[in-house]
């Protein structure tokens, strides 16, 4: 129990710096490669906090007093763990309801347009009142596939678990509001290659699918809830096409590398046990009067795998 919570806090505070970092390179990739260079640099949190779990290190000799070895203190260990879980349900159920809700409204031709679902993702459509034009509509379906593409539903699902299990990190729910936004941005780019003569036309369609107050978890939406994620989408569809060079995803591939590689490093190290040799099995040997000994080695029982 002391370890789990151990290595979640490790993980957390790994986590946490790296999202720091994407919160600034987020911005200068959009400007420099576009927003779906910057939306992909959110892939690297989850990666420096999955670095924490590879094999630790070793040491021989003294022991070393490392800053991140012990961050729970053992006789509090039940009550956190306690706590984690209970917040952990807490905000899987607060997710599940905003989903049901979410589905609710879909079939009574309140919500949408959106992409629902994460193994079967399905296309949900405004009620064709006549609010929106038939090219609009056919806007709408090209950003929704887009997302089912681009595999949007398994990353959204990505981040709607690392919300739970980091519950008590603010950062990280800050981290899914943002890339939630880079993902829409990133899709509205990528449907302006196809429609690059409708850039206009997708902008008042933007307006038009605004939802108010509306969370989908599990799935793909519009998400226009306020003045400021709007702005940056319409402001988006202004500037020309970003570099479509090999330097974005250079940076990507580069930053990723180096925070698994920074995270891993700041782990504290493990002791080395030498193995151990014991004996399996002894046999007496009838026919020359010697005893026949089988050496193996086994680790020690208190060595970390």
């Amino acid at each position: 129990m002391v370890e789990v919570l151990n290595g979640l806090l490790r993980a957390n505070l790994i986590g946490s710096l790296a999202i720091l970092a994407v919160l600034v390179l987020r911005l200068i990739a959009r400007r420099r490669f576009g927003p779906e260079v910057a939306y992909r640099l959110w892939a690297i949190p989850p990666l420096a906090a999955a670095a924490t779990l590879l094999p630790l290190k070793t040491f021989k000799g003294n022991a070393v007093i490392h800053p991140l070895a012990n961050l729970v203190p053992g006789e509090f260990a039940p009550w956190l763990f306690a706590a984690w879980v209970a917040g952990f349900v807490l905000v899987a159920v607060a997710m599940w309801r905003a989903q049901v809700m979410f589905l609710r409204a879909a079939r009574c031709g309140e919500a949408g347009p959106a992409v629902v679902g994460v193994i079967a993702p399905r296309l949900i459509m405004p009620p064709d009142d006549g609010r929106y034009s038939p090219e609009e509509r056919a806007l709408i379906r090209a950003h929704e596939r887009a997302h089912i593409q681009r595999q949007d539903p398994r990353d959204g699902a990505l981040i709607v678990a690392l919300q739970c299990v980091a519950w008590f990190n603010p950062l990280v729910h800050l981290a899914a509001h943002l890339a939630r936004l880079d993902q829409e941005l990133a899709c509205d780019a990528a449907v302006l290659r196809g429609h690059p003569s409708a850039r206009t036309l997708y902008a008042k369609t933007l307006l038009k699918a605004q939802l108010a107050g509306a969370t989908l978890p599990l799935g793909c939406y519009w998400p226009a809830r306020g003045r400021h994620p709007l702005e940056v989408r319409v402001a988006l569809l202004t500037r020309p096409a970003a570099d479509a060079s090999l330097a974005g995803p250079m940076l990507i591939l580069t930053t990723a590398v180096l925070a698994a590689a920074l995270a891993w490093a700041a782990e504290p190290p493990t002791p080395f046990t030498p193995p151990v040799p014991a004996l399996v099995a002894a046999a007496p040997d009838a026919n020359a009067g010697h005893m026949s000994v089988m050496l193996v080695t086994r680790r020690a029982p208190n060595a970390r795998r």
